[in-house]
């Protein structure tokens, strides 16, 4: 086998308890390399078109990196897989701290799970071993509660967890995952897939090596990273402060969302309100530092809170798109909400990009007279008001009352009460994150067209720069379509690889494919990254075809694009031409705009999808 593969998966079958192990090809590897690309191809060859998602034939997978248990710097993530209740489409979501290297020392690429128990279980993974135990005297806990239990169960206190919380158990659309005690895949409704399987958790503990072709070449890239960090000012603001410590300035420059994106950061949050839920100022309850498997520039942070209404003790610092979800969202600067917000979802398994942008819309709703103190168990949902959204946030997490609404998303609540759907700001039915396409203009054929619609964690032009490009230049679409195709191939290799985005962010151009030269063993050029990432995304692509979802199904909300546009403000006259950029993608990339079919011609030069070629085309 390859470096940087054990060669073998495991598949669970939780209706009948069997386990099974398969191997993993070298063919299989070299041409989906991990994470979604190995978990696409496994998905659309296993489960039927048309599968529920919440039901027996449904397949959640847990998919490793090739860097993933190396030393490869930043090669510390797995990637969920599956078919998204919230979009019935494709999903992948991927998390960082210790679970993937843990899960590949164990002995396993991947672990893949169908089926339904009769009864809560949790898997037991120890040195390349596999049991189904009964997890009934778990179900019910939170994921911390959960995280610590298991880890005296199993003995070891370097077990390595990832489980839902009660959301899961309820199957909460807006609910995810939680390893590690509060790293999260978190988007998409992976953690309803999993409730639905009564899989409460699986537990990894293992001590083998995995193998790595050159791995001074490795050790050689690694200083080169660091080196690139230190040149583009990385120790300077990402590793004192995480991503918490661009929160003031993307609030300033319009790229965070104000009022469900309604709203103009310098007329209804300003520099003061902003700044109170800063890293910079929050971190003044900082422990100490907390970094993910194999990471120089260590984003994360553990707080200590005994302050406030709320004190929550033994936490962690919130991250920017949770202190933008529910700081400048929701027009309130209270820290004490914050922390409990981030507490209430890491410990419920819950998506704070979700949860935030749900209650945004509670909120907008209510002030408008569309939503009553009624229908919301009494809650007086003005905008800013801490108390409201931790009351509310305590609903959504316990399913109780209007939560068990809300606690499946703003789009089966506007159904579900039948009003509010013109404050919808979703893109394929799932809530944005917090960057805004106004801004950040290549956001919008990302959020709207990828086959994981609604991520800003998915490649294109939005992050390439184009937060510092005059406005002349920023909203000019002309001839996108090369650099888009660039970009979001580059990233497929990244989630594919295992590795964290900051890691692509400070690393010299095509160096993470010198590193997956490094690790498998054989010739890795920029040119196989591009032609492989662009056949993953494929994959991708096929998935959602095979589902009917074609491009003009795909919708996103006006407002996001300035549909109309923000009258003042950093962002104000601007409309994003969502059609234009997407056009050129396509064009780029060789796909049908209408149908979103890949030509016959680009699957078969992308090359190993014949099963795609049969579906779409009969050869």
């Amino acid at each position: 086998m390859l470096g940087g593969y054990t060669g073998k998966m495991l598949f669970v079958d939780l209706t009948n308890g069997k386990i099974k192990e398969k191997k993993l090809t070298k063919d299989m590897a070299r041409n989906f390399l991990g994470g979604y690309g190995i978990g696409a191809k496994i998905l659309y060859e296993m489960m039927p078109a048309g599968t529920d998602p919440l039901g027996p034939k449904s397949i959640l997978g847990f998919v490793t990196g090739p860097l993933n248990g190396t030393k490869a710097f930043f090669g510390g993530r797995y990637t969920l897989v599956h078919k998204s209740p919230v979009t019935g489409g494709w999903n992948d979501a991927n998390s960082g701290g210790f679970f993937a290297p843990e899960l590949k020392k164990a002995g396993f690429d991947a672990v893949f799970v169908s089926g339904i128990s009769k009864k809560p279980v949790y898997l037991w993974l120890n040195d390349g071993k596999a049991e189904l135990r009964d997890a009934a005297h778990l179900w019910g806990m939170d994921a911390k509660e959960t995280w610590e239990a298991l880890k005296k169960e199993t003995g070891d206190k370097k077990t390595r967890i990832v489980t839902i919380g009660p959301a899961g158990e309820r199957q909460a659309l807006i609910s995810c995952p939680i390893n590690d005690g509060h790293r999260a895949p978190g988007r998409g409704g992976g953690g309803a897939v999993m409730g639905s399987k009564k899989l409460k958790a699986i537990a990894v503990r293992g001590t083998g090596e995995v193998p790595v072709a050159d791995p001074q070449k490795v050790v050689k890239l690694n200083k080169i990273v660091v080196q690139t960090m230190k040149e583009r000012g990385a120790d300077d603001m990402w590793s004192v402060y995480g991503t918490g410590g661009t929160t003031i300035a993307t609030t300033l420059m319009g790229d965070a969302p104000v009022k469900n994106w309604a709203g103009i950061s310098a007329d209804d949050f300003g520099e003061a309100q902003v700044t109170k839920l800063s890293s910079q100022v929050l971190d003044k309850y900082k422990v100490k530092k907390y970094a993910c498997t194999t990471c120089p520039l260590g984003c994360g942070a553990e707080y200590k809170v005994d302050t406030g209404r709320w004190p929550v003790g033994d936490t962690e610092r919130p991250e920017y798109e949770t202190m933008a979800a529910f700081g400048s969202n929701l027009l309130c600067d209270e820290e004490d909400m914050l922390f409990k917000c981030n507490e209430i979802c890491n410990r419920a398994g819950l998506d704070t990009i979700s949860a935030g942008m749900t209650i945004s819309w509670a909120m907008e709703c209510y002030n408008n007279g569309v939503l009553t103190k009624a229908e919301l168990d009494g809650i007086d949902l003005t905008w800013g008001n801490g108390k409201a959204i931790v009351e509310l946030m305590e609903k959504i997490a316990s399913g109780e009352g209007c939560g068990a609404v809300l606690m499946h998303g703003t789009v089966y609540a506007a159904k579900h009460w039948k009003k509010g759907a013109e404050y919808l700001v979703t893109a394929s039915g799932i809530e944005l994150p917090m960057h805004d396409p106004r801004c950040l203009p290549g956001l919008a054929r990302t959020y709207q067209y990828d086959p994981t619609p609604g991520r800003h964690v998915k490649g294109g032009l939005g992050f390439k720069g184009q937060g510092a490009m005059p406005p002349e230049k920023r909203y000019n679409f002309k001839g996108t379509g090369k650099d888009d195709a660039k970009a979001t191939s580059e990233k497929e290799i990244c989630n594919c690889a295992g590795l964290c985005m900051f890691g692509l962010d400070w690393q010299p151009e095509g160096l993470q494919n010198e590193y997956i030269e490094a690790v498998l063993g054989i010739p890795f050029t920029n040119e196989d990254g591009y032609r492989m990432g662009l056949r993953i995304l494929a994959l991708r692509q096929a998935f959602n075809l095979r589902e009917g979802i074609k491009p003009s199904d795909m919708k996103m909300s006006g407002r996001s694009v300035g549909k109309p546009p923000l009258k003042s403000g950093p962002t104000g006259g601007v409309t994003i031409d969502t059609a234009k950029l997407a056009k050129n993608f396509f064009d780029s990339v060789g796909w049908d705009m209408k149908t979103g079919k890949p030509s016959l011609e680009t699957l078969r030069d992308l090359g190993a999808l014949d099963n795609i070629i049969k579906d779409l085309y009969g050869e």
